[in-house]
C-alpha cells in the first residue's frame, strides 16, 4: 500500500519557517512577504520579475507590487527595463540589501539544520533525490496536461 503524504506538511512547513523568521523581520521592520521577495531574488537570481515571484512563490499579484514597491522606496531593490521588453520590469538586490540576505542566509540555514535534526546524511540524500524526481513528475504531468 502506498502511504499518503500528510496534507499538512507543505503548511506546517511554510509556517515553521514564517515562526522563524518573525523575530528578524520584526527587528529589520519588514513585513514577511518584503523579506520572502528578497530573499527569492537572491535566492533564485534567474527568476527576477515581480511576475516569476507571483508565480513561483504563489503571493497575490497586488501584494508583490506594495512590497517590491516599498523595498525600492527603501534602497533595498532596483528596477530596470527587461532587455528587448520593455513592459517587463527585472527587479535586482542592491548592496544595501546585502546584510539582510546575509543574514536570511543564517537563519535560512539554521532552519534546514533544525528540519533535517536526526536525520542522517544517507536518508537526506535519499530525500533529496527523491523530492528532484518528485519535481520531474511533476513537471512531466503539467507539460502533458498543458
Amino acid at each position: 500500500m502506498v502511504r499518503k503524504p500528510n496534507i499538512a506538511f507543505a503548511r506546517n512547513l511554510y509556517q515553521a519557517y514564517c515562526i522563524r523568521c518573525k523575530s528578524l523581520c520584526r527587528e529589520l521592520r519588514m513585513p514577511q512577504t518584503a523579506f520572502d521577495i528578497l530573499m527569492f531574488l537572491a535566492n533564485n537570481p534567474d527568476y527576477n520579475t515581480a511576475k516569476d515571484i507571483v508565480e513561483l512563490r504563489g503571493f497575490k499579484a497586488n501584494l508583490v507590487s506594495v512590497n517590491v514597491e516599498r523595498l525600492v522606496r527603501e534602497g533595498y531593490l532596483d528596477r530596470s527595463e527587461f532587455p528587448g521588453d520593455r513592459r517587463k520590469t527585472v527587479l535586482a538586490c542592491t548592496p544595501k540589501a546585502q546584510p539582510i540576505i546575509e543574514r536570511g542566509w543564517q537563519l535560512q540555514e539554521s532552519f534546514f539544520q533544525d528540519i533535517f535534526q536526526d536525520v542522517d546524511e544517507a536518508s537526506r540524500e535519499i530525500f533529496h533525490r527523491v523530492m528532484e524526481q518528485v519535481d520531474r513528475n511533476l513537471n512531466g504531468i503539467m507539460k502533458r496536461n498543458e
